[in-house]
């Protein structure tokens, strides 16, 4: 791991000097200010705020778990130019990126999203020695309507703080997007209300931990302390599965589905893909919540 983070830093440093000609400040018509998120599904809710005044650009692309994920050295030069970083809270990624991050960008603005929302532990979720402050946070704090009103909140505060002069219209474009989140709420509350909609439900990696307790549902997670389960545990939740009455089991796309659709096999479920970190954030909530209630 230090090997490759030296190499990246390393790598940075050369990219500097190449484009070193290049880093004269732009004129103020030339192009519009740049603020980073980690998440696509972060960007979503930037973009409704921000309307044009940014760009917004994430680090964690499409495919990527933001768990593991390393940025290429590209990336790095390229947050040079970014005004602010919002970061989601305690997601992998940052938690091993930040500091170095901040560090290596002496002007730039973070700002975290997640403050003020009330955390789930969960010891599956451990980043490794350094972070003991954040071991067992469960961090897909963006998978609730409930925590996404707070980050559209932190979001329009960061923008106003980063852009006063326009705080009136990220204000106004807040707003809107607090009325998108509130009517995707009470669409799934509808759709969980149906009759015989299922209160319980297996996914791979436990990444609606907020959904579940927004709604009252049971989330059981086939990985095992965030790996590969083991026969017996495969067991025990095939059990478990019988037991509780899940009918469904949610994969992601970053994660290897075999594990889900043996138990699938076995229990008479069915799998379902989503994606959590999709730009679509509301229709990913969605779906989740028409997957439980049987269509």
């Amino acid at each position: 791991m230090k090997r490759k983070l030296i190499y990246c830093l390393a790598a940075v440093l050369m990219l500097a000097a190449c484009t070193g000609q290049k880093s004269k400040p732009r004129p103020a018509d030339a192009a519009k200010p740049v603020i980073t998120v980690t998440l696509e599904s972060q960007r979503f809710f930037a973009e409704a705020i921000a309307g044009d005044r940014f760009e917004v650009k994430s680090m964690v692309p499409k495919g990527s778990s933001p768990e593991t994920y390393d940025p290429v050295p590209q990336q790095l030069v390229a947050l040079s130019e970014s005004q602010a970083y919002l970061r989601i809270g305690y997601i992998g990624f940052e938690l091993n990126w930040m500091d170095k991050l901040a560090a290596n960008n002496r002007n730039l603005r973070v700002f975290d999203t997640s403050q003020g929302i009330s955390l789930i532990r969960d010891e599956g979720h451990r980043h490794g020695a350094g972070h003991s402050l954040h071991e067992g946070v469960e961090p897909h704090i963006w998978s609730s309507p409930a925590n996404a009103l707070r980050i559209a909140r932190n979001t329009c505060e960061a923008l106003c703080r980063l852009d006063s002069a326009h705080a009136v219209q990220y204000r106004a474009n807040a707003g809107r997007l607090a009325e998108r989140i509130q009517r995707t709420d009470s669409l799934i509350r509808l759709e969980l209300a149906r009759p015989g909609c299922a209160r319980a439900f297996m996914i791979y990696h436990p990444a609606l931990s907020y959904f579940a307790r927004d709604y009252g549902l049971r989330q059981i997670s086939i990985e095992e302390g965030g790996k590969e389960p083991s026969p017996a545990h495969l067991k025990a939740l095939m059990d478990r599965c019988k037991r509780e009455g899940v009918r469904v089991i949610f994969v992601q796309p970053e994660f290897d589905r075999r594990n889900a659709e043996t138990i699938a096999r076995q229990t008479g479920t069915t799998v379902v893909p989503i994606n959590p970190l999709s730009y679509d954030w509301e229709g990913e909530m969605l779906n989740v919540a028409r997957a439980l209630a049987g269509h």
